[in-house]
């Protein structure tokens, strides 16, 4: 079974940083994609930023420039570095994993190629 579990939600300022890290659970190997979504309130879910098990990443438009992933297969983790918050970044972040991710090797972030999820971390950005 694979399990997904993000961590590192708070508050933090804007223009601040903050890193979240998401851990993945039960694949025998590192050939799995893993990626960042976010909803932001009152809004349907995006796509932040993943990687695929090849080292393909891709990124949400809203995020690029200021946030990076980066991936410990050893430890099974992404981690998502936020740089220069904005307010709009507030959301609630969820990591998702799957074995395939045709799209991430044309950078695009889909929801719809992952079945596995997290259950979220809070972010809130303020001043």
């Amino acid at each position: 079974e694979v399990r997904v579990a993000e961590s590192g939600g708070e508050t933090a300022q804007i223009g601040g940083s903050l890193t979240l890290s998401c851990v993945v659970s039960g694949y025998s190997d590192s050939y799995y994609c893993v990626a960042w979504f976010r909803q932001r309130p009152g809004q349907e879910r995006e796509g932040v930023s993943g990687k695929n098990g090849e080292g393909r990443m891709g990124y949400g438009d809203s995020v690029k420039g200021r946030f990076a992933v980066s991936r410990d297969n050893a430890k099974n983790t992404l981690s998502l570095q936020m740089n220069n918050l904005k307010t709009e970044d507030t959301a609630t972040y969820y990591c998702a994993a799957d074995r395939l991710c045709p799209l991430m090797w044309a950078g695009i972030v889909a929801q719809n190629e992952f079945l596995n999820w997290g259950q979220g971390t809070q972010v809130a950005v303020s001043s």
